[in-house]
């Protein structure tokens, strides 16, 4: 296997790792939540789209090709992106205080900046192929 194959190995491994981490930090807030109507609401969508990360990056890697891993990590973009608009709701409804969802909205942050990164270098490979 060549440097660059292995280290983009690496890198997946590490990443399904985080993305996994995250789903479950989401899980354990979820397990939180009091069950009024609104938090169960949010709770459930930000549930959805974060293990949707973990489980979808996992399908991304995979893709069989560069032209099928390109939307299935679009797709994770999206779902990292909606995490992190679940998690603001959830602060601006007053549900979890901000100090709280701090370390979760960083992480949705940096999760979405790397997947914009991923995304962005395949459509790059893709069009000089």
């Amino acid at each position: 296997m060549s440097e660059e194959r292995l280290g983009n190995f690496e890198f997946a491994e590490v990443f399904k790792r985080r993305t996994k981490v995250f789903a479950l930090r989401v899980v354990k807030l979820f397990q939180t939540l009091s069950n009024n109507a609104e938090a169960q609401l949010l709770g459930k969508q930000l549930l959805r789209a974060a293990t949707s990360v973990a489980a979808n990056y996992r399908a991304a890697c995979r893709a069989r090709s560069a032209a099928a891993f390109t939307p299935k990590i679009g797709f994770v973009l999206e779902e990292a992106d909606e995490s992190l608009f679940w998690l603001e709701l959830l602060e601006e409804t007053g549900i979890i205080p901000a100090q709280r969802l701090t370390q979760l909205k960083q992480e949705a942050n940096e999760l979405t900046a790397i997947l914009t990164t991923i995304r962005k270098s395949f459509q790059k490979k893709k069009a000089t192929l």
